[in-house]
């Protein structure tokens, strides 16, 4: 039918894949790391020109990448806020990331508006230090002036449809990127524009929300840019990932998340209630610890890295002779633990050995993953599959323990653009839309990402085992952790 391309722009990057309309085989594939940016004069790491991610798009798209394209879609990092004037000029540097000068911030938004369980119910989140809606509080109690001139309120994925548009008087955005803002609320589909209110001490214009198929306009040369979104929501549309699918992301802290048909709105604000790409919901439950127990553990064992650990714990057994770790060395978030510490459990003079110990940390990490996968349970999310992204679900220790702890086949797709490809597919849709031969309730079926697929077989029972043992020295250290 035709070929179209994905783009997605990272912190760090922009990658670009160009594919068939028809299967999503990838084509050609385009890279370009963002410009170094001085922190000189006291500009900070989170601050961002804008300008940066045009620039190493056009040298992603650099030798007729793009030639016979037909539709683009875009991908970009999640809660990096662009604040314009009312002519469309930046009024300072997009502020990405979780941006530690906002965590004050987001005390002060939750205090304000009556607490945790108020903003749960409002918008489906809690305000923490990446939301785009706390940086607006930081902007407005730090840099009143910059406050003061903003008159638009843009993401990164919105910034970049709309430069990639000509800068047309309509901005758009899609209910992905929306919900992440704590100012839009998934399961209403509105903005609270009370809320920016709240943070910025002024009303701003906000771009409109468009349907998962629809378009966000064309280019002068005819080229139609779909409505674009999150990298998080994109990856997931990339995945290909349905109703019965979680997605455990396995980097220094971890995340859970799950496609369900509504929106879960969690008092405790252990759930994020995002919206994906398609029309759907995606719940998020993150933890704090996920690899860095892992890197922890092979410090203190002085092993050289992950794969050497790994090899260690596989020469103990399930249950690691008794050892149980909780991995809460930062803290955790789920459960709400911001000022523990990690606890090790089980010490016997039999179980004092550096296998037992490297199991315990792999053990210990995936059944804190699990904990965040039985929150979505709890609340009605069907998990039938769980798919298991991030270099550490590579390693055997992993792969071995992760099915029977988490009970439920565990799929490990091989690396790739995920974000690009959701962004691609995302872009045939809207052409497909546009041209009358897909239905707008309907995304494209595409082939789906090769992957081993591990099943829990006879060791389901030795992983409950396992798992009830974590439980224990949890609920024995942490009584009612889940319930407070």
């Amino acid at each position: 039918m035709g070929i179209v391309a994905g783009l997605d722009s990272a912190p760090d990057f922009t990658r670009i894949v160009v594919c068939d309309t028809d299967t999503g085989s990838v084509l050609k594939q385009g890279y370009a790391q963002h410009p170094v940016q001085s922190t000189d004069g006291g500009g900070r790491p989170s601050d961002v020109d804008p300008q940066a991610w045009l620039l190493s798009l056009g040298e992603a798209a650099g030798g007729g990448l793009l030639e016979g394209v037909q539709a683009i879609g875009v991908s970009a990092q999640a809660n990096a806020l662009v604040p314009l004037d009312a002519q469309g000029n930046t009024v300072r540097p997009a502020m990405t990331g979780g941006d530690k000068r906002a965590q004050v911030a987001a005390a002060d938004l939750i205090d304000a508006f009556g607490g945790r369980e108020a903003w749960a119910q409002a918008v489906g989140c809690v305000p923490g230090a990446a939301q785009p809606v706390t940086k607006l509080r930081w902007m407005a109690r730090s840099e009143p002036e910059s406050a003061a001139r903003t008159a638009v309120l843009l993401q990164a994925h919105d910034w970049l449809v709309w430069q990639l548009l000509g800068r047309p008087v309509r901005r758009t955005t899609d209910r992905g990127g929306a919900s992440g803002t704590g100012y839009w609320a998934a399961a209403t589909g509105g903005y609270r524009p009370d809320l920016v209110e709240l943070a910025l001490g002024h009303q701003a214009m906000l771009p409109e929300v468009i349907g998962p198929a629809e378009a966000a306009g064309t280019t002068p040369e005819g080229l139609l840019i779909s409505a674009g979104t999150g990298e998080t929501m994109a990856a997931a549309f990339g995945l290909g990932i349905g109703l019965g699918d979680a997605v455990v992301s396995l980097g220094a802290s971890g995340s859970v998340m799950a496609v369900h048909p509504e929106a879960l709105v969690d008092q405790y604000g252990m759930i994020t209630s995002l919206a994906d790409a398609t029309g759907m919901h995606l719940p998020v439950v993150t933890t704090l610890n996920a690899v860095r127990a892992l890197r922890g553990t092979a410090e203190l064992l002085g092993v050289p890295d992950l794969e050497t650990l790994s090899d260690l714990a596989m020469k103990s057994t399930p249950g690691s002779h008794g050892l149980v770790l909780l991995p809460y060395l930062e803290g955790e978030r789920t459960p709400n633990l911001p000022h523990t510490a990690g606890t090790l459990a089980g010490l016997r003079r039999e179980s004092m050995k550096p296998e037992h110990l490297a199991r315990a940390a792999f053990e210990g990490m995936l059944c804190g993953l699990a904990d965040a996968l039985d929150v979505l349970r709890g609340r009605g999310v069907e998990v039938r599959r769980v798919f298991l992204l991030g270099p550490a679900a590579e390693l055997p220790a992993v792969q071995s323990a992760a099915p029977a702890l988490f009970g439920a086949q565990v799929v490990v797709p091989q690396p790739a653009d995920y974000a690009a490809i959701g962004a691609a597919r995302q872009a045939a849709w809207a052409l497909g839309v546009s041209q009358g031969t897909l239905d707008p309730r309907t995304p494209p079926v595409w082939q789906g990402p090769v992957a081993q697929v591990l099943d829990p077989g006879e060791d389901l029972a030795v992983g409950q085992a396992v798992r009830q043992q974590y439980v224990a020295v949890r609920e024995q250290t942490h009584p009612g952790a889940f319930r407070a």
